[in-house]
């Protein structure tokens, strides 16, 4: 049996309906899931990972760690993880913010600490570092709906963004296959785009034109104090103004996997153009 945290967000969802089409035993689990939110077999579990480990299923032969934002900047990571201990392997999804922004309490501590917890828990490990999602472009849909507009910061600084699902594929490789005990993958995209570029691949999904409007980082900031802390909001605004070296550079890790390219964000345009139509 294979446990998935997180199981309704952009990467456990389509991380359990792989696993599952795959005919593996699953247990789904996230704060508010119901039987309705996964497919016919899979077992939905409502629990919370900052709660008692009585919620957790006894045994399994792999867990898929997400450790969501508020437990990640709180939570005490042994803790956290030591209910999965035992199972037979844990695959956690973490952060490439912990070899590019190291001093970074959000994007770099917060998940080293988690590493190194699950390092620490004596059972199999792999540690998935993810880039910038493909799915943020999902902060624009009210603008896209509303007023067929796009604002953004640093418009034609490119990042690889990684889609959400080539995330899920890779995570069900490394649960379900042998030869990636105490590995370390680097998950992006293909290509570095631009939010400019974007904004593009939307227009084009959506089949109608979209404006793109260059905003300041002061504006972007106040934007996102809405809804993420200060610190949270410096690192990202940081990362995708002025990316390091690493963060531009594309991973072969995902083709290495999967054996074939990492999705390009035009893809994932097209797949999701209905959330922006």
């Amino acid at each position: 049996m294979i446990v998935v945290t997180g199981a309704t967000g952009n990467v456990g969802r389509t991380l359990v309906r792989l696993l599952a089409e795959q005919g593996h035993e699953v247990t789904a689990l996230s704060r508010r899931i119901t039987q309705a939110d996964v497919p016919p077999g899979v077992h939905a579990v409502a629990a919370d990972l900052a709660g008692p480990a009585a919620d957790l299923p006894a045994t399994a032969d792999a867990v898929f760690l997400l450790v969501g934002g508020d437990l990640m900047m709180s939570g005490d990571p042994a803790v956290v993880v030591a209910p999965f201990a035992h199972y037979g392997k844990i695959v956690l999804l973490s952060s490439q913010g912990v070899v590019t922004r190291p001093d970074s309490l959000s994007h770099g501590q917060a998940f080293a600490a988690y590493e190194q917890a699950v390092m620490d828990s004596g059972t199999d490990w792999t540690i998935l570092r993810p880039g910038g999602f493909a799915s943020n472009a999902y902060a624009w849909v009210p603008s896209v709906k509303a007023s067929r507009t796009v604002a953004a910061p640093f418009g034609d600084v490119g990042l690889p963004a990684v889609d959400p699902d080539d995330i899920a594929a890779v995570a069900a490789a490394v649960l379900t296959r042998s030869g990636h005990t105490k590995a370390v993958y680097e998950l992006t995209g293909p290509a570095p785009t631009t939010p400019r570029e974007r904004a593009a691949a939307l227009a084009a999904a959506i089949g109608e034109q979209v404006t793109f409007v260059d905003q300041t980082r002061e504006e972007a900031r106040a934007q996102m104090l809405t809804f993420m802390p200060a610190p949270v909001a410096d690192t990202t605004l940081d990362i995708i103004g002025t990316p390091t070296p690493r963060e531009r550079t594309v991973s072969p890790d995902i083709e290495k996997i999967l054996g074939r390219p990492a999705t390009p964000f035009t893809d994932w345009a097209r797949r999701n153009a209905a959330a922006f139509a």
